[in-house]
């Protein structure tokens, strides 16, 4: 049966976890948005520079759920974060020694590669230390930390850029890295339940909503998860909404620098700061809001916030014009970093596939991420950024469609029970 930790055993994982995903953020991202206009400088195009995102969104996409699924088994979370953060650096900085394209390319793949992993990684901890009870709140504080990370860290490149160059990016990541390793070292092991971290222990609410018995089981087939109507059209969803979305950052950037509108490490550095700053406030407000109302609701207003981010871009290609397009995106992509993960740790609480179940849901959206920046860059470089960020916000219209017109099962699924409502940190 799960034991809960006592609160000071349970500071002394939290605290450390807090700021894992602080540093942790600016690994995960690599050079991120850095990339185009760091290859712009070496001469690329457009088209060339959307092709090699893409190459690695879909090797990060292939190896999410097979990522999931090894942390599900693992007991060696905390080693499994600490490798892949390092992997993470070294793939980013093999792009200084060449800017072949199939020199990038493959640093983009072990760049996406990692980061599938991390991901799970990071949810699994979190899980296995304050169970399915404080999963929400605690996850909704880790978001708005690893917001908040990558806020410091595209400042931190912004400057670094504009005064030593974009090379001086890549050793920030490095930086962090050290810092995150340690932060996860922190963490005590004994912290860690396992069989919390892939939901394998049911936790059963009584009438009034209270938690009651938990109950171990073993990990379902992974049949579960494709018998999950609410998990299939949760990652569909998903998938139509980055199909548009994936893209929007990076062309934003390029669009504004190929304008001339702005310093290209110091404008590309903005839109991530404007972005991760809306991202820390709307991830405490979803936190609070699933709380009381459930998942549904606040993925609706995610979805929505993408058609209308394409709009203002389109028509917004400025050096202010950043304000706004990057508010919506912090709006749609902070909402979304807390709900999706608490919807799926919900939806297959019990299973003891909770994190291979995001892996799928990862790989799904995936499908739409990776596709996104190849579409966008050669729309780009065909008909012009105007028209291709109307396009690209036009497909969230199918996630809206599909999330309204199932909303009876989507709502079932991620209904507030009374187990919920417990704090995960100590006060």
């Amino acid at each position: 049966m799960s034991r809960l930790l006592p609160i000071d055993r349970l500071r002394r994982a939290l605290i450390p976890l807090g700021f894992l995903n602080f540093f942790m953020a600016d690994v995960q991202a690599g050079i991120g948005p850095f990339l185009g206009v760091f290859l712009i400088a070496h001469g690329w195009q457009s088209g060339p520079i959307g092709s090699v995102m893409t190459i690695g969104g879909i090797a990060g996409m292939i190896m999410t759920a097979p990522a999931g699924a090894f942390i599900d088994e693992t007991k060696r979370k905390r080693t499994c974060v600490i490798v892949l953060g390092i992997c993470t650096v070294l793939a980013s900085m093999i792009i200084l020694t060449s800017q072949t394209f199939w020199v990038v390319a493959l640093s983009q793949v072990a760049t996406a590669i990692a980061g599938a992993a991390i991901g799970p990684a990071l949810n699994g901890i979190t899980l296995g230390i304050v169970r399915q009870a404080g999963f929400n709140r605690q996850n909704g504080y880790n978001q708005a930390l690893n917001h908040a990370g990558n806020l410091v860290g595209a400042g931190l490149s912004g400057w670094l850029g504009w005064a030593y160059g974009l090379t001086a990016v890549f050793w920030l990541a490095a930086v962090f890295g050290v810092f995150s390793i340690i932060s996860v070292l922190m963490i005590p092991r004994e912290a860690i339940d396992d069989d919390e971290a892939r939901g394998a222990v049911h936790v059963v609410a009584d009438p009034q909503g209270k938690t009651g018995s938990t109950e171990q089981r073993k990990a379902s087939g992974f049949g579960v998860l494709a018998d999950s109507k609410p998990l299939l059209l949760l990652a569909g969803a998903l998938a139509l909404f980055h199909l548009g979305n994936g893209a929007m950052l990076p062309l934003f950037g390029l669009a504004v620098v190929a304008a001339k509108q702005g310093d290209p490490a110091g404008f590309v550095a903005l839109t991530i700061v404007v972005a991760q700053a809306t991202m820390i406030i709307t991830s405490l407000i979803a936190m609070h809001v699933a709380e009381k109302r459930g998942q549904w609701l606040v993925l609706l207003i995610s979805f929505i916030a993408l058609p209308v981010r394409g709009f203002v871009a389109a028509h917004l290609i400025t050096s202010w014009g950043v304000y706004p397009v990057q508010i919506l995106d912090g709006i749609g992509a902070g909402l979304q970093s807390v709900a999706v993960p608490a919807l799926v740790a919900r939806i297959l609480n019990g299973t003891g596939r909770i994190n291979v179940g995001q892996g799928v849901v990862m790989t799904v959206q995936g499908v739409g991420a990776s596709l996104s920046p190849a579409i966008g860059g050669w729309l780009a470089q065909e008909i012009g950024y105007s028209a291709m960020f109307m396009i690209l916000g036009s497909f969230a219209f199918g996630s809206i469609a599909l999330w309204v017109g199932f909303h009876g099962v989507l709502r079932a699924a991620s209904a507030v029970p009374g187990l919920d409502v417990a704090p995960a940190a100590p006060s």
